[in-house]
């Protein structure tokens, strides 16, 4: 049986922490930053912790 492929588009966008979690950059956070403020710029630069049902969809596409 061959060699199960990673999902490179998803692989580019989220990484797993040691303890399994899958972690992502926010959205809306590349340009017209000027009409942000900041607090919601501070928080835009952080990463995230995707949700449960977000881990069922991508983990099986990552394979690492």
């Amino acid at each position: 049986m061959p060699k199960m492929k990673t999902c490179k588009g998803i692989s580019k966008r989220f990484r797993k922490t040691k303890n399994g979690k899958l972690m992502f950059s926010h959205a809306f956070a590349r340009h017209l930053m000027t009409g942000k403020s900041s607090k919601r710029k501070r928080r835009l630069r952080k990463r995230a912790v995707a949700s449960s049902t977000e881990y069922r969809r991508y983990a099986p596409m990552l394979h690492n």
